[in-house]
């Protein structure tokens, strides 16, 4: 027979217990913390800051052709200023040298040095000096304007103390960073702070760029920014200030991107990056509905040009899938990682066309060789105005090429007006807009224009993508059919 036991309820143990537990919980949660905060930053200093530089240019600039001051009439300093000018008639015509400080950090002990090219551009004099007091004079091995970077070389007796590239991408929102650089002219000094966010781009199409609150003044540019390994995972760049000091947003470029760029630098003097050939455009729901795609990600081909990919067989409307064997997520990753291989190479390139996947071979040229992009295209024209989708569209005529200036080799239908309650407005499209393509296919006529509608309806379309030429760049549009 089984017996239930009651006990009689103990607060004074009951609340004994509770007061248990929590201290056991708090005790957990001070442990945790113990693990992730430093108790000191001071040995990572120690161990780091013999490697970071503080560098200063000069450079020669000519003086101003006009140095009268502005003073209000009557003045009592005109006649003083006057009189000094008078004085001194050759002084306005005398250059000057302008001094620009910053940082950088040693990555060979043969005296490799890296650095931010804005803190060496243009000058014609690059001092060096080192944690140990020593001063020695750099010349530039190589720049790269796209990231900003430059890599710089000193003749040592000795072995210089050195530092190595960490994995920035596997850096994460909350890690602990420091920053060692040279802020107004205040050496080697240190300051730490968490990583803000990742993947941040501020101007440039290879931008990758780790946010940090890490102190980052003028004079840190160029220094580097370490993980708690002591391993380099960003170069200080840039910051956001009202007033050229510090707020808590700064931007280091990763190293994900810095030590591809200073191997070319070492390899070649230059960068040799990747060249595909197109131009290319984010997805959205709307264009991936009228495309028939059912995935809002990849890179939408918006032109191709003389080269590589139009020796691939890639066309207008692709959408770029995978690119050697790594799947596209957007336009931006696809730009970084086709600038990060190799010229010369055979890569697979996955496209989306005409509702089935398509594997095609492109071997990529130099994208610094490129000096023109020429669109691939052809020619032909006619009259006739229609207004569909909230646009009033008029095929272009000779006159009307001349009028707009456009040139021989577009074709298309020109945007007269825009109904500014359409969707095509909200969208974007404005008078002047050539029309090339409708569903993918060349419109000449308005007869083109409405039987592409038709199709898209038709084929249970919600919208239909346009392809739209503005001051001659091109962009896929998707508008609404109802």
């Amino acid at each position: 027979m089984n017996t239930l036991a009651i006990t009689k309820f103990n607060p004074t143990r009951a609340i004994w217990m509770i007061a248990l537990s929590l201290a056991v919980l708090f005790a957990q949660t001070v442990t945790t913390t113990a693990k992730t905060i430093p108790g000191s930053f001071a040995e990572l200093a120690e161990e780091v800051s013999p490697a970071v530089v503080n560098i200063t240019t000069s450079k020669r600039v000519a003086a101003s052709t006009d140095v009268n001051p502005i003073l209000p009439e009557g003045s009592p300093y005109e006649r003083f200023f006057r009189d000094f000018l008078d004085r001194n008639p050759n002084r306005r015509d005398v250059p000057r040298r302008s001094d620009n400080l910053g940082a950088g950090f040693v990555i060979s002990g043969d005296g490799l040095i890296v650095t931010n090219l804005h803190v060496i551009e243009a000058a014609d004099r690059i001092q060096v000096e080192f944690y140990s007091g020593e001063t020695l004079p750099a010349t530039i091995v190589g720049r790269d304007p796209n990231t900003d970077i430059a890599l710089l070389k000193v003749e040592s007796e000795t072995t210089l103390p050195h530092v190595g590239f960490g994995d920035s991408d596997i850096a994460r929102v909350g890690d602990w960073v420091m920053a060692v650089g040279n802020p107004l002219d205040q050496g080697f000094s240190v300051s730490v702070g968490i990583i803000s966010a990742r993947n941040r781009t501020l101007r440039g199409s290879y931008d990758d760029y780790i946010q940090t609150d890490a102190a980052i003044n003028k004079g840190n540019s160029g220094g580097p920014l370490f993980n708690m390994d002591g391993e380099v995972i960003g170069v200080n760049t840039a910051i956001i200030s009202p007033d050229g000091g510090s707020i808590g947003i700064g931007f280091a470029m990763s190293s994900a991107v810095v030590s591809s760029v200073i191997e070319q630098l070492k390899d070649f003097g230059e960068t040799r990056r990747g060249w595909l050939g197109v131009q290319i455009q984010e997805i959205d729901e709307d264009v991936a509905n009228a495309l028939g795609i059912d995935r809002v990600s990849g890179a939408l081909i918006s032109e191709v040009m003389d080269g590589p990919a139009l020796d691939g067989g890639l066309e207008t409307g692709d959408v770029i899938i995978s690119f050697d064997g790594a799947e596209v997520q957007d336009t931006r990753q696809l730009v970084r990682r086709v600038g990060d291989t190799p010229v010369g190479k055979e890569v697979e390139v996955v496209v989306f066309r005409d509702g089935e996947m398509k594997t095609l071979s492109v071997t990529l040229g130099r994208r610094e060789a490129v000096e023109r992009l020429t669109p691939a295209s052809a020619p032909d024209d006619g009259p006739a105005e229609a207004d569909v989708l909230g646009l009033t569209v008029t095929e272009i005529t000779d006159e009307l090429r001349e009028e707009l200036g456009l040139a021989q080799d577009i074709e298309g239908l020109v945007v007269n007006e825009v109904d500014q309650m359409a969707a095509a407005y909200d969208k974007g499209l404005r008078s002047g807009d050539v029309i090339t393509e409708v569903g993918q296919e060349k419109v000449l006529t308005v007869a083109d224009l409405e039987d592409r509608i038709s199709e898209a309806k038709e084929a249970g379309r919600n919208s239909v993508l346009l392809l739209v030429r503005r001051d001659g760049s091109p962009m896929f549009v998707a508008l609404p059919l109802s």
